[in-house]
């Protein structure tokens, strides 16, 4: 199951690590093998998020996720995102950004750091409703019940997160915008780019997100279609093909996975400007970094984790809620890396122990149970 499921991971890890000596020597495998780390890290929650949506696909779709999609998220976001970053901000053409990268890699920094408020607050405005929209759903099972339960019922107010998101993404500009960058020894004011990237960022997050849950509140009544048209195919000796099984509502959460895993990249590409300027080992480190999330995902889905540990999800969300702020503050300031990543690390595991204590009291109740069972029935 491990091989089947992480077979291609490791199978990329290792032309990875060979390309990167190949391509750099012994230092540009360590630069790789640490690339590799930190995107799992900061990315954990992305497949665990992840892992809740794709589990509600079938088995086509969980293989586009792994194919197409991993194109997408490799060369997409890990390669082709940080030079459109150089492009636009710089008003280069996309060969000029790319000749950049590989001849100047001190100047290509510079640009992309000067891109980062842009890039944190679309980022952060994005991951932001992910999780405001998480706590202020109301929730059979909750687990900060002393946090959550109040919040749910303010959720029932109208649009109450959208306004909360903005009213964050205010306090960023007007806080962390103001005199954030200093170019030429003289101060950029970046609130006004604050803003309209963090509109950005809400707009596409409701437009993706909007078209996602009206095609899975359609989910329900399509796959019922679907089953009954599949088993008359049967009967007639005429299957079904896997696509027209897999349906709208698939394709389109697939397109909501594609927008969140760019989302969660943010952090990552920008993260690994802090460890090499060098494009070639940046693509080669993330991109075996975002194979693993997304090998882990499926692994999630398969073994049905989810349901055994009730918590993950939830920590996963607070860890996107907490990785949203992070980027909004590092519109002015530094934060490392590996604070980000831990946090993150850190609210999964506890919610993952909270999951386990759950399961063993739950266990021992029906034990209980089962025991009294027994002695009244020998009674």
């Amino acid at each position: 199951m491990v091989l089947k499921t992480f077979g291609w991971s490791f199978a990329v890890t290792a032309l990875g690590l060979v390309a990167a000596v190949l391509f750099g020597g012994w230092t540009a495998f360590g630069i790789v093998a640490i690339l590799s780390i930190l995107e799992i890290s900061l990315s954990f929650d992305n497949a665990v998020v992840n892992a809740g949506i794709l589990k509600k696909m079938n088995a086509f779709w969980q293989k586009i996720f792994l194919t197409i999609g991993i194109l997408i998220a490799v060369f997409g976001m890990r390669l082709v995102f940080p030079v459109v970053i150089v492009a636009i901000s710089a008003q280069l053409g996309p060969i000029e950004a790319v000749d950049l990268a590989l001849s100047d890699k001190d100047r290509y920094q510079e640009l992309v750091t000067d891109a980062h408020p842009a890039i944190a607050a679309f980022g952060g405005m994005f991951l932001l409703m992910i999780f405001l929209d998480f706590i202020f759903e109301d929730r059979d099972i909750k687990w900060l019940t002393w946090l959550e339960r109040p919040l749910a019922k303010l959720g029932k107010v109208d649009m109450l997160s959208v306004c909360i998101a903005l009213i964050i993404l205010l306090i960023s500009a007007m806080t962390f915008a103001t005199h954030a960058h200093q170019h030429g020894g003289a101060h950029v004011d970046k609130a006004e780019t604050v803003l309209l990237a963090g509109i950005a960022g809400l707009i596409t997050y409701m437009i993706v997100g909007g078209l996602s849950g009206y095609f899975e509140d359609k989910l329900e009544e399509e796959e019922e279609r679907e089953h009954e048209a599949e088993e008359q195919a049967e009967r007639e000796g005429k299957p079904r093909s896997a696509v027209a099984l897999a349906g709208k509502a698939a394709f389109f959460m697939f397109l909501y996975l594609e927008v969140l895993d760019a989302s969660f990249s943010f952090d990552g590409v920008i993260g690994a400007f802090a460890i090499t300027n060098d494009i070639v080992l940046m693509a080669l480190g993330l991109g075996i970094g975002a194979m693993y999330v997304r090998s882990l995902t499926v692994y999630l889905v398969r073994q049905g984790t989810l349901d055994d540990y009730v918590y993950l999800e939830h920590g996963a969300h607070y860890a996107i809620g907490a990785l949203s702020l992070i980027l909004l503050v590092t519109i002015r300031y530094e934060i490392n890396e590996i604070i980000t990543g831990l946090i993150g690390v850190v609210l999964i595991g506890a919610s993952f122990w909270s999951s386990v204590r759950r399961n063993k009291r739950l266990a021992e109740a029906e034990g209980n149970a089962g025991r009294k069972t027994e002695v009244s029935s020998g009674v």
